[in-house]
């Protein structure tokens, strides 16, 4: 997950993102079909998101090749969930929208626009909300437990109850959670989808049941309102700064590696950032690998393969401070020095344990990080909005980069995590 935003408002810098009205359209099942624009994005942490490996519940043995990675103090070791069908679980969720009798009637959802005002005029605005659900799925990073004790306090303000799910990174169990919640009529609901094009079934299946539906981390067709992070800008300022530290230390010259996410919108648009903004501004310095990785171990064995090939990788760059950590470790298991003057590792998110590396002056120089609280309140306040009636409820979180001697700014962010 990219800012070191501390200051005023509950949201941050607000980006409003006006609220699309459907018009349902019914044709026979056999003719329906998926928009191609369904496929968003999730994330934003440390620990394992979208990418081959979550679709499906089997567990596989960890890969040969290096130890597990030993996360700080403030960290916990991902859980590993290998690659199953996606095929079977879009099937598992179109059949649970079947169980609602909308597949049934033969209406689908429009090809573009979305079910927010529909869920207006079943009137989720003229309640009072007493409770959110909290559906992030990555329960066993350390950023889990950071949202739900802040968003618990910003939800205890409002006197509203905040409600959580325990997927385990599991997509089907996230379905499983999530349809229980439309069942139980949760007032609003705010999940970060494992799957963007298989959760717009269970999403337009909240709004038609009269709740609020808000996204994290990417957009759907169907919803209220979305969270997002400044995905683009978050990739740019790390491939700026980086590119700057290559044109000063290494005369512009060297080589580079990219762990990237291209799975879904959110990794697109950090990795479409960082890769575009570096290349542009140090076009001397070779790059010889981009890398799907978005957690430690895969950053990890990712980093260590292509040290193997190139033990003079100058740098490393990730969609994620996650799996950027990865290649820090990597790079410090081959022999690198912490101080090493010609390296630079940088990540995405604001990590705690990328976070104390900048401070303690390593050669991981850089995060574009984001504020846990300023994430927190979002998830308690753009439900309120919504409920309000309030025209534009989407926020976009802001993001700022973080370098070595922004040590205020890193303490703050430090204690958010603590």
């Amino acid at each position: 997950m990219d800012k070191a935003h501390t200051g005023p408002g509950p949201h941050g810098r607000a980006h409003p993102v006006a609220i699309r009205t459907p018009s349902t359209t019914c044709t026979p099942s056999a003719t329906r079909t998926s928009s191609a624009a369904r496929s968003r994005y999730l994330y934003g942490w440390w620990g394992r998101a979208p990418g081959s490996f979550l679709f499906g519940t089997a567990r596989r043995p960890p890969p040969a090749g290096p130890a597990p990675l030993e996360i700080p103090a403030m960290s916990r070791r991902p859980l590993s969930v290998t690659p199953a069908s996606r095929r079977q679980f879009l099937a598992w969720s179109a059949g649970a929208l079947t169980a609602t009798g909308l597949a049934a009637t033969g209406c689908s959802a429009p090809e573009s626009g979305s079910g927010s005002a529909k869920a207006a005029d079943t009137s989720p605005s003229t309640r009072k909300l007493t409770q959110i659900g909290l559906d992030y799925p990555f329960t066993q990073i350390p950023l889990y437990s950071t949202l739900v004790k802040l968003s618990t306090a910003a939800a205890k303000k409002h006197d509203i109850k905040l409600l959580t799910t325990s997927d385990a990174s599991n997509p089907d169990t996230q379905a499983s959670n999530l349809n229980a919640w439309v069942a139980r009529k949760t007032q609003a609901i705010v999940s970060f989808p494992m799957v963007f094009e298989a959760t717009e079934a269970i999403a337009k299946a909240a709004l038609d049941a009269g709740l609020i539906w808000v996204t994290y981390g990417g957009t759907l067709e169907s919803q209220s309102a979305d969270i997002r992070f400044s995905f683009r800008e978050s990739g740019t300022l790390l491939g700026e700064s980086a590119a700057k530290w290559a044109a000063e230390a290494l005369n512009g010259k060297g080589k580079v590696a990219f762990l990237v996410d291209n799975t879904i919108d959110l990794g697109r648009e950090r990795t479409k950032g960082m890769i575009d903004a570096f290349t542009k501004l140090a076009p001397g310095v070779d790059v010889v690998a981009q890398e799907q990785a978005i957690d430690p171990d895969t950053g990890l064995s990712k980093s260590t393969a292509l040290l193997a090939k190139h033990p003079d990788l100058n740098i490393v760059l990730g969609v994620t401070d996650a799996a950027a950590y990865g290649g820090f470790k990597a790079l410090q298991q081959a022999g690198r020095k912490k101080g090493d003057r010609k390296t630079f590792v940088g990540g995405q998110d604001g990590s705690a344990p990328s976070l104390l590396a900048i401070k303690q002056g390593t050669f991981y120089r850089a995060s574009a990080a984001l504020a846990p609280l300023d994430i927190s309140n979002a998830i308690v306040e753009v439900p309120l909005a919504v409920a309000a009636g309030k025209a534009d409820p989407s926020v976009d979180v802001p993001v700022k980069l973080v370098q070595r001697g922004d040590t205020a700014e890193i303490d703050a962010l430090l204690a958010q995590n603590g």
